[in-house]
């Protein structure tokens, strides 16, 4: 998101925080369902979608058409925060979507900051990924279009029902059922990028050969903090194929330290 977007999605944060530090957090779950709601809605009415979007219709009449059509069915707070998103400007319609979206899931993660189980939530939907990652058929399940809604629901209420936070599963129906063209892999990495943004962290993906001491997890989180000048949360799993040392992703960027790397690089210069 760039330009008139960015700096509209800027003012709508500032809106929720102003939301966030006066609500309790099951008021917040609350009122993230309901924004998650008018991203559906507006997902699926493109028409209202294009209104509500739109710099050349008055910012009022925007504001005044979404709360006619959300009528009773959304609390105060809720259309307070839609209607600072609609009277904004948007560079597409769909940088008004991905902003709701954006919304929402903050409104929830600070629900779960308040209550302490931001980490919990955190590290529940990296887990998922994973288990993504080494299932190809659960995959292909949430993914597959012509399997109805209620079929991925009931699929998901059995692998994550009572097994998780609350939000967790909300938001893995996000990214399951309410794709409106992300990957469900980039919806739950930009997921968690929001909650370790939530407290100004960096996300670091950490592959080891054997699992970490609490020790190690310390020294390593410490380092790299200290490297790269903000908090970092750990993502870890583990890769027997890496023979030793640790593989450490963030972002876009990667440090192999592994043995099978220093294997591979020693065939390379061997046979070059």
């Amino acid at each position: 998101m760039r330009g008139v977007s960015r700096d509209s999605l800027v003012m709508a944060h500032a809106e929720a925080e102003r939301l966030v530090a006066e609500s309790a957090p099951d008021a917040l779950r609350s009122i993230a369902g309901e924004l998650f709601a008018i991203v559906h809605l507006l997902s699926t009415e493109a028409r209202l979608r294009r209104v509500v979007s739109d710099p050349g219709v008055a910012a009022d009449q925007r504001a005044g058409l979404l709360s006619d059509v959300l009528g009773a069915r959304v609390s105060q707070r809720a259309l307070q925060v839609a209607e600072v998103l609609v009277r904004s400007q948007w560079s597409t319609p769909r940088d008004l979507l991905d902003a709701t979206d954006e919304i929402a899931a903050n409104v929830l993660f600070a629900a779960e900051e308040k209550d302490g189980t931001l980490d919990e939530v955190e590290d529940e939907l990296f887990r998922f990924a994973r288990i993504l990652e080494r299932e190809p058929g659960l995959r292909s399940a949430l993914t597959d279009p012509s399997l109805p809604a209620e079929r991925k629901q009931s699929l998901l209420d059995a692998l994550l029902g009572g097994k998780v936070r609350p939000a967790t599963e909300a938001l893995v129906v996000e990214v399951a059922l309410y794709a409106r063209g992300r990957t469900i892999d980039r919806g739950l990495e930009e997921y968690g990028r929001l909650a370790a943004a939530r407290r100004e962290r960096l996300v670091a993906r950490v592959t080891s050969a054997v699992a970490l001491s609490d020790a190690q997890q310390t020294r390593l989180a410490d380092t790299l903090a200290s490297q790269l000048g903000h908090q970092v949360h750990l993502n870890l799993e583990i890769d027997p194929a890496l023979i030793g040392g640790i593989t450490v992703r963030i972002g876009d960027e990667l440090y192999d330290g592994s043995v099978a790397h220093r294997i591979a690089l020693a065939r390379r210069l061997m046979t070059g």
